[in-house]
């Protein structure tokens, strides 16, 4: 067996924030309020800047210095227009990343599905690896549970949900009673104040449908 280094083609999840204007300081702004209000979700993500709506010119050093300081971690830029932005971005070290055209996929074999039997309590972090997650308990607030297939929660969640960790799409959380903090589809999230009254402490589903994070009551 070969002791070298060896590269290979992999897919992760990143966070793609989408500019719509070159305003730095309001992104900044923006992005540090987001890391305040779910911390164990956004502090050190890797996040990848979106430019394709943006005209005029972008101080990049100033954008990748603001992300770091804000908690996050700057990855690279998608989206540029043209090759001059491409090199102003380069020179902020800022990687020229391009958007996948393929759906991401779950994985071909998933593994059983795990179960966690007792209370998630604040603090706490639950990760089903390869495969769906059900908790027959409540999720405290400050607690977080993650799934790379679907979660479901047999009690209240206080805390964070965040399904299809690893891309899959078509991942759901269905939970008893609706009172959490956030919760995230493959990369889309929503935080409590996005989420519709008509929703709150029922039982619901949420999923990911054409890019858009939706609730569906359940009755049973």
């Amino acid at each position: 067996m070969s002791n070298s280094p060896d590269l290979k083609g992999s897919s992760f999840t990143l966070s793609v924030l989408h500019l719509s204007d070159n305003h730095v300081e309001n992104t900044i702004q923006f992005l540090s309020d987001k890391v305040e209000q779910a911390p164990a979700f956004f502090a050190h993500a890797p996040i990848v800047i979106n430019i394709s709506k943006v005209t005029g010119d972008i101080d990049f050093p100033r954008l990748k210095h603001g992300i770091a300081q804000a908690g996050m971690i700057p990855v690279g830029v998608t989206g540029c227009r043209d090759k001059r932005t491409q090199n102003f971005a380069s020179q902020a070290d800022f990687a020229i990343m391009s958007a996948s055209k393929s759906p991401s996929q779950a994985p071909v074999t998933m593994a059983p599905t795990k179960i966690v039997r007792t209370p998630v309590r604040s603090g706490q972090q639950i990760y089903a690896k390869d495969s769906d997650l059900v908790v027959l308990n409540h999720v405290s607030e400050g607690a977080e549970v993650i799934a790379d297939g679907s979660i479901y929660i047999h009690g209240t969640l206080r805390g964070r949900a965040i399904a299809g960790a690893s891309g899959n799409t078509g991942a759901v959380i269905i939970c008893e009673k609706l009172n959490a903090e956030l919760m995230s589809i493959a990369g889309h999230y929503w935080l409590t104040e996005q989420f519709s009254a008509d929703y709150w402490q029922k039982k619901v589903m949420f999923s990911l449908e054409n890019g858009s994070l939706k609730f569906e009551s359940l009755t049973v």
